[in-house]
């Protein structure tokens, strides 16, 4: 007897029928969600996403990314065990936000640049939030407070960083290649990067009205990827909520916020950014007054760094045409998650230090709250000083140890 395995496309079929069964029977609700989904696209995503997407395109074909990598490649190997060519994935994917940095590592995998496991490291730590949208959208517009911008910042890049070290330890250990491969640079620096830049220039050998033209054809191809995916989550989202789906998956997680002494009425807030990011984090800013803002400001942390499946979407199909495996950026995209919302309750006293009325009521109701702070806190801070620690070990280790004669 044959044996059948349900796979991504059946269950993407379900969900296609799923939602044209709710389409006809509340038509109304979904105009609504479609309007809603295509505002977030054209108000926010267009204007943030499209010049980036122009601009390192024209830099690919131009060959600055491979003049950037050799400058970068000296502090790229050490740190993440990725190229220097990453650096400007890096630079790129925390200036415009996802999906860039998956964008850009998928093309330096196609031109061979990069290695399965390499572009698995890349693309797990600079798939973030923009800084256009978590400052003006997120902190300004949902929580209407701007000091609130540096909180989630930090929160955010800096636990994208410690990510990024963490990753390191994904894959085998290629300590051979890099040997070789620093033995045979030869000469300045700053020659080989012009002459790296020179050769790619050289290689790709488009004019430049080409280069732009292919530029803003494959930008706005993937622009519109990029909404429709938006706009398909926002009516499934919309179509959940008149279900009794959202309501178990609700009670689901506001029984693991019950485990680990959080604020309870944050699970609607939390259950909205686990499908898509933009209507979790609004979510969360206009949640119930009670809640105190240190955990509001956590949970859009969370939320922010894990993306949404809205965002897991779009990479997915960009990493389509390469062997990058999707579970491991979604296992990456769940520890960055929780560092991030642990760095926010870190650094929330020194960096935010109003006195807030609703963590005054919330600690006087039950004392749970602040044994399970210091749970947060104390492995939070465990975490943090490992990874700097490990920084530093790195850092020092190529002046401490005996150099070696190839």
């Amino acid at each position: 007897m044959r044996s059948y395995r349900i796979g991504m496309p059946e269950l993407i079929a379900v969900m296609a029928l799923t939602s044209l069964f709710m389409l006809l029977k509340y038509p109304e609700q979904g105009l609504e969600a479609t309007l809603r989904g295509i505002a977030i696209w054209w108000d926010i995503l267009f204007p943030a996403l499209f010049p980036f997407l122009v601009i390192s395109e024209m830099l690919l074909g131009f060959g600055m990314v491979h003049f950037l990598g050799t400058l970068l490649d000296p502090l790229m190997r050490p740190l993440f065990r990725i190229p220097g060519i990453g650096g400007f994935v890096v630079a790129m994917g925390f200036a415009s936000g996802y999906p860039v940095g998956a964008r850009l590592t998928s093309q330096l995998w196609e031109q061979g640049l990069l290695n399965r496991e390499e572009g698995e490291r890349l693309v797990a730590f600079t798939t973030s939030s923009d800084p256009i949208f978590l400052i003006g959208a997120v902190s300004i517009g949902f929580f209407h407070d701007a000091k609130l911008a540096v909180i989630l910042a930090i929160s955010h890049y800096g636990s994208a960083f410690i990510l990024g070290l963490l990753m390191r330890f994904h894959g085998k250990p290629a300590l051979p290649k890099l040997i070789k491969q620093t033995a045979e640079a030869k000469g300045s620096l700053w020659v080989r990067a012009f002459e790296t830049m020179h050769i790619a220039r050289l290689k790709d050998g488009r004019p430049l009205g080409t280069l732009l033209q292919q530029a803003i054809r494959t930008s706005v191809e993937l622009i519109f990827v990029i909404g429709g995916l938006v706009v398909f989550f926002s009516v499934i989202l919309e179509y959940l909520s008149l279900s009794p789906i959202m309501d178990i998956l609700s009670s689901i997680v506001r029984s693991m916020l019950q485990f680990f002494h959080l604020p309870t009425p944050l699970s609607p807030s939390l259950v909205k950014g686990f499908f898509e990011v933009t209507l979790g984090t609004k979510a969360t800013g206009q949640a119930n007054d009670s809640i105190a803002l240190m955990y509001k400001v956590a949970a859009a942390a969370f939320i922010l760094s894990w993306g949404g499946l809205s965002v897991h979407a779009q990479i997915v199909s960009i990493l389509h045409r390469t062997n990058l495996r999707y579970t491991t950026f979604a296992i990456a995209r769940l520890i960055h998650a929780v560092l991030a919302a642990s760095i926010v309750f870190i650094i929330w006293k020194p960096l935010h230090p109003v006195r807030d009325t609703a963590a005054i009521v919330l600690s006087e109701k039950t004392t749970p709250v602040f044994s399970a702070w210091n749970v947060w806190e104390s492995s939070a801070f465990f975490a943090t000083f490992c990874c700097l620690a490990l920084l530093c070990f790195y850092f020092l280790l190529p002046a401490i140890r005996p150099k070696r004669q190839y």
